[in-house]
C-alpha cells in the first residue's frame, strides 16, 4: 500500500514539470483552429477554410506528426465574436477571423477594416514589412495574440434594389458596412447602417431588414447572396473595402511550443500568404461571374471613385480613429504613408 501511495505522489509531483514541456508532451492534442466560414472539400469551397486545412496538414508533415491541427468551420467550436478574446486568454489555440471584429476590445485593430485606407492588393501586401505592419503586429502581440498569416481580402457591395458604387448612391440605403469606421463613412454619405456578422447577411437581406451589404468577395460566394442581390460592386479593380483577416494563434499557446515548432508555425503561415492573395484575387473575378450568371448587374470601382470615398473617410473614420489614442494616431500616419 505504501509503495502504491509513493507512486501516486511521485506522479503528481511530476505533473507540473510535464506541463512546462509544451504541447509536444501531449502528442494527442491537436491545435484547435476556429473560424466562421463554410467548410470546404478538397480544392473546392471557401479558400479560408482551405487555408486552415492546408496549415494543419503542413505543420503535421513538417513536424513529423508532433504538431497537428483540427479545423472547426462555421462557428462550430466558438461564436465569432468570442474568438479573439479566447485566444488572448489561451482558451482557444488559433483562429482565422476578421480582426476588426475585436475593435471594441482592442480599438487599434479597427484599422484592419478602415474604409478606403487600403485600395489595392499591392498596398495590402506592403503592410507586413512596412512600419504600419510592424507597429500593428507589436500591438496585437502585446495583447496576447500572434499573427501567423497576413491575409487581406478585397470586397464590394451586394444590393437588392439599386447599385452602391459611389458615395452619392448610398443615400437612404440600409447598409451593412462591417466595421464601426466603415459605418461612419456610410452614415456621412447618407446611409442607414446595420451591424451584424457576415454569416447573418443572407437572412437580413432576404427579409428586407437590410438593402445592401459590404463584405469580401469570398463571403459573397460562400453565403450565396446572388440568390437575393440584383446588383454587385466588385473589388477586382480597385476597392474602398479591404479587410485584414489573419490566421492567428494565442501567444500563450505559441509560447508553450518548442522553438522548432514555433518556427514551423511561422514559416508555414508565411508560405500560405501567397495562396491567400491568389485565392482572394481569383474570388474577386469569380464573384462577378457568379452574380452575372444569376442575373445581377455588375459594377467596378475606378481610381476617381476611390478618391471620393477617401475624402469622406479622411474627415470621419480616419480622423475618429486617429484621435482614440497614441497608438491609433501612429498607425494611421504609418498607413497613409503607403498611399
Amino acid at each position: 500500500m505504501n509503495r502504491i501511495r509513493r507512486s501516486i505522489v511521485a506522479g503528481l509531483a511530476a505533473a507540473p514539470a510535464l506541463s512546462l514541456l509544451g504541447r509536444s508532451a501531449w502528442a494527442a492534442e491537436p491545435l484547435k483552429i476556429s473560424h466562421q466560414f463554410p467548410g470546404s472539400a478538397g480544392a473546392e469551397g471557401d479558400f479560408r477554410d482551405q487555408l486552415c486545412r492546408r496549415f494543419a496538414a503542413d505543420i503535421e508533415k513538417k513536424s513529423n506528426g508532433a504538431l497537428k491541427g483540427q479545423v472547426y468551420p462555421g462557428s462550430s467550436l466558438m461564436k465569432v465574436n468570442s474568438q479573439f478574446s479566447a485566444m488572448r486568454k489561451g482558451a482557444l489555440d488559433m483562429s482565422l477571423v476578421p480582426i476588426s471584429y475585436s475593435g471594441g476590445e482592442v480599438p487599434e485593430v479597427n484599422i484592419g477594416l478602415m474604409p478606403a485606407l487600403v485600395p489595392s492588393y499591392d498596398v495590402a501586401r506592403a503592410w507586413k514589412t512596412a512600419e504600419v505592419g510592424k507597429q500593428f503586429q507589436k500591438i496585437v502581440d502585446d495583447k496576447g495574440v500572434v499573427i501567423v498569416s497576413w491575409i487581406w481580402q478585397a470586397g464590394g457591395v451586394a444590393s437588392r434594389n439599386r447599385q452602391l458604387v459611389a458615395p452619392e448612391d448610398a443615400k437612404g440605403m440600409k447598409v451593412r458596412g462591417g466595421s464601426r469606421e466603415m459605418d461612419m463613412m456610410l452614415k456621412e454619405a447618407g446611409a442607414a447602417v446595420i451591424s451584424l456578422p457576415s454569416n447573418e447577411i443572407y437572412a437580413a437581406m432576404q427579409t428586407g431588414a437590410m438593402e445592401a451589404a459590404m463584405t469580401s468577395s469570398t463571403s459573397f460566394i460562400s453565403f450565396k447572396l446572388e440568390e437575393i442581390a440584383k446588383h454587385l460592386t466588385t473589388g477586382r479593380n480597385k476597392a474602398y473595402w479591404f479587410m485584414l483577416e489573419p490566421l492567428m494563434m494565442s501567444k500563450d499557446v505559441f509560447a508553450r511550443l518548442p522553438k522548432d515548432q514555433q518556427d514551423i508555425v511561422m514559416a508555414t503561415g508565411a508560405e500560405l500568404e501567397a495562396f491567400a492573395e491568389q485565392s482572394a484575387k481569383a474570388d474577386d473575378k469569380r464573384v462577378a461571374e457568379v452574380y452575372a450568371k444569376a442575373g445581377a448587374k455588375i459594377y467596378d470601382i475606378d481610381e476617381p471613385t476611390v478618391k471620393k470615398w477617401q475624402v469622406i473617410a479622411r474627415e470621419t473614420a480616419w480622423k475618429d480613429y486617429a484621435e482614440k489614442n497614441e497608438n491609433c494616431a501612429k498607425l494611421m500616419k504609418a498607413a497613409q504613408a503607403l498611399l
